[in-house]
């Protein structure tokens, strides 16, 4: 039997990154994030998984992701925090999104 990777269970053809990442978080602790640990905070789909988060913002902002980590908040929202690559800089991208 052979054994699946994380990247077979994205599918390939049908991948809309519209419909996984929602809206950026600007919080006080996600800007933070922005000017300290070069992460962005996004609020993603709820049944979103960390691969296919990490393709939809690589696709979107044409940058190259590290790390995601995922927080379900008490209200119901998943934020997945997103470290880039010292190449990619997060308060640029967060200057595109009109955050800072």
């Amino acid at each position: 039997m052979a054994k699946k990777t994380q990247t077979e269970s994205v599918p390939k053809d049908n991948f809309d990154p519209y419909q996984i990442v929602k809206y950026p978080s600007s919080t006080e602790k996600s800007i933070r994030q922005i000017e300290f640990g070069n992460k962005l905070t996004f609020v993603v789909d709820s049944q979103a998984k960390k691969p296919e988060i990490k393709r939809a913002i690589e696709e979107l902002f044409k940058v190259k992701v590290v790390k995601v980590n995922i927080q379900n908040s008490p209200k119901g929202k998943k934020l997945a925090y997103v470290k880039l690559s010292p190449e990619s800089l997060a308060s640029d991208v967060s200057a595109e999104l009109g955050l800072i």
